[in-house]
């Protein structure tokens, strides 16, 4: 780390905010101004939208995160957690991953903490449910679903067959739709694999508490995204929630029970809670309460931004707030980057103001939904166009063009060969076969062979 005398830019969080922001500072700041910290249990930022992709095989989960330290080569980039901040000292308490935590001084602070899945006291859904927030989630749902078929291939009891090939996903927003569109089309193309196992033996289900699906994209486009789902045999239920999941064993409020050992819970986000202990305004929800210039309210060095931010949305209006999409947080990030360096200059701070440009949404391979907003003029599309121009948009917002060329790639060359339908589930305890073949010493045995040595 430096110890340098110059003014420090402390960016806590390395997701899309965090990276964009502080790649801004960088690049406007001048040689020797300050020195860029940027603090984040992860040495990498996600790009969420695509983590559906990365789930159904479209996209190689590598392409999808971007390494901060590749990205950022002037910035100081450490990987652990800000646990409290000191505003009257202006010090950071920095948890690293291995080793004691220390005190980190700064002298402009951004907070770019992102949001965390907003779960809910449900019994069951720790120990059952599956998130779909970080790249780790999408590959683990990715090899989990095809282990659900190996099993119910491999089977002949019916009640373990059935529990397999059982699918909920709670929460119908983009997430929500998107992961069951992708997965429902990556098992549909593996089932041609596997003898006993077809997709009208397959059960998806998709439940949402709030009585329409992607609200993102307006009414009709969303009801013209429920009826494809139910065509492609998705189950809906709309305007219910899950009471309970334990076991795997699925009580929804209207009354249906199903059994199944995949639980994926998208049901929104919440602001990172570790914000509470940061010592901010916080608004009704728990973001950090921001004026239009991005500045923490009642503070002159401290910015906040994406989803962590109660950002007023001035395109709107009075008492609207900017929602927690990838559309804003890529471009408050860049204002926010110039206002960071206004500040450190004592220039005038500028207010972050932007229309909606729409909404697009991937349902599956070939299939989607599109918002264009064009000044007062609203294009909705849907089908093959709409997922092209899903694609084209999300394509091009991905960070930094070694990502953007690799994606494309992978699109590329999917049009040609088939998608791969291998389970790496042993992935995600690589050490276990090891441990069984050198078999662990008891104490008692250990114990033994003690004595036996004594002994002789």
């Amino acid at each position: 780390m430096s110890t340098t005398e110059r003014p420090r830019i402390l960016v806590v969080g390395g997701g899309y905010v965090g990276l964009y922001a502080a790649r801004r500072i960088l690049k406007k700041m001048r040689y020797g101004e300050a020195t860029v910290t940027v603090v984040d249990p992860r040495s990498y930022m996600t790009y969420q939208p695509f983590l559906p992709e990365a789930a159904a095989g479209s996209i190689s989960p590598r392409h999808v995160v971007v390494p901060l330290r590749r990205v950022l080569p002037k910035a100081e980039v450490l990987t652990g957690r800000v646990t409290t901040i000191d505003q009257d000292r202006k010090v950071a308490n920095i948890q690293p991953l291995v080793g004691e935590a220390y005190e980190l001084p700064f002298d402009y602070l951004v907070v770019a903490l992102g949001a965390v899945s907003r779960t809910f006291p449900i019994p069951g859904l720790a120990e059952n449910g599956i998130g779909m927030k970080g790249i780790e989630e999408a590959i683990g749902l990715r090899n989990h679903v095809l282990e659900q078929l190996d099993k119910a291939d491999s089977t002949t009891d019916e009640d373990i067959r059935r529990k397999a090939l059982t699918f909920v996903f709670v929460g119908g927003g983009f997430a929500g739709a998107e992961t069951i569109g992708e997965v429902e089309d990556m098992a549909r193309d593996a089932a041609k694999y596997y003898p006993n196992v077809k997709r009208e033996d397959m059960r998806f289900v998709l439940v949402d508490a709030a009585d329409k699906i992607l609200p993102e994209v307006g009414p009709k486009l969303g009801q013209w995204g429920l009826e494809h789902l139910q065509k492609r045999g998705v189950e809906v239920y709309l305007s219910t929630s899950m009471d309970s999941c334990i076991d795997g064993h699925v009580v929804l409020k209207n009354g249906l029970e199903v059994d199944s050992n995949t639980i994926v819970w998208t049901a929104g986000v919440k602001p990172n809670p570790a914000l509470a202990r940061f010592g901010l305004p916080l608004g009704p929800r728990g973001h950090v309460d921001t004026a239009p210039t991005l500045q923490v309210q009642g503070t002159e060095y401290i910015w906040a931004a994406g989803d962590n931010a109660q950002v007023p949305d001035l395109a709107v209006g009075e008492g609207a707030w900017c929602p927690p999409n990838a559309q804003h947080a890529l471009r408050q990030a860049k204002v926010l980057g110039d206002n960071v360096i206004s500040g450190m200059r004592g220039f005038p701070q500028r207010e972050y103001k932007h229309a909606n440009k729409g909404a697009v949404a991937g349902l599956g391979l070939h299939k989607g939904v599109a918002m264009i907003v064009l000044g007062k003029t609203k294009i909705k599309l849907k089908g093959r166009l709409a997922w092209y121009m899903h694609r084209g948009y999300h394509g091009m917002a991905m960070p930094t063009f070694n990502r953007k060329i690799r994606v494309f790639a992978d699109w590329t060359l999917g049009m040609f060969l088939k998608r791969e339908v291998v389970s790496l589930g042993a992935m995600e305890n690589p050490r276990e076969e090891f441990y069984e073949a050198a078999a662990p010493v008891s104490a008692a045995a250990a114990a033994k062979q003690a004595e036996k040595a004594k002994a002789s």
